[in-house]
């Protein structure tokens, strides 16, 4: 909206940091708002990767949030409250057996 307000703020977690999320904003907006660009690496050679494409397609912003790996850092909402943590390969290490 021009010459709108912003929207309201909140803060989500990132790696434990804590990060200043607008309302409306996708994970990976509020990371790259926040100077992250890269919050996964590859299954081999530990290559990071970030957004790629942005719409859903590459899987490239794979990210692991609440615990739950695999979630598309482009297309998920972020949300008050989030722990969005950099995944690792998989993502499935992590889990509890």
């Amino acid at each position: 909206m021009v010459g709108g307000a912003p929207e309201a703020t909140y803060v989500l977690r990132f790696d434990g940091r804590e990060l200043t999320a607008q309302a409306g904003q996708s994970v990976a907006a509020v990371l790259w708002n926040a100077g992250v660009l890269a919050w996964r690496t590859t299954r081999e050679g530990d290559a990071p990767r970030g957004v790629f494409c942005g719409i859903g397609v590459c899987h490239d912003c794979l990210v692991t949030v609440n615990g739950r790996p695999n979630q598309r850092a482009c297309l998920l909402p972020a949300r008050p409250g989030d722990d969005v943590t950099t995944q690792k390969g998989t993502g499935h290490a992590d889990l509890a057996v």
